[in-house]
């Protein structure tokens, strides 16, 4: 059978190491999926980006639950558990959302225009 113990000793053991790459890879993801939404880019680049920040995410929960096993629960963990339920989630949601996302977008944008022309006068 597969021991899957080693692979969790050494996310634990190099922890300062993949938290500082996946907290970042996380936000710049979902902030790359947001971006490409409000610019109304094609649906596979968006699918693509969308796909890099799962992965991203499903990686810091699976570092986040090696802790939990051995029954390390701090703030720290719950925070990087959150940051990646949160991701996760905005990136879904900018999927099943994205066409309404620019429409509320493009009507605030035309609206605050609208409300400047007003003001000129």
């Amino acid at each position: 059978m597969f021991d899957l113990e080693p692979i969790f000793e050494f996310s634990r053991h190099n922890c300062v190491a993949i938290c500082s790459f996946l907290v970042p890879a996380n936000l710049i993801a979902t902030i790359t999926t947001i971006t490409l939404v409000v610019k109304s880019h094609s649906l596979s680049a968006i699918n693509r980006s969308v796909g890099f920040a799962s992965i991203f995410a499903i990686a810091l929960f699976m570092h986040v639950s090696t802790w939990f096993m051995i029954g390390v629960v701090t703030p720290v963990t719950f925070i990087l558990f959150g940051l990646g339920t949160s991701c996760l989630l905005i990136n879904v949601l900018a999927i099943i959302y994205r066409r309404q996302i620019v429409q509320v977008l493009t009507a605030s944008l035309s609206g605050s225009k609208n409300i400047n022309n007003l003001e000129s006068f």
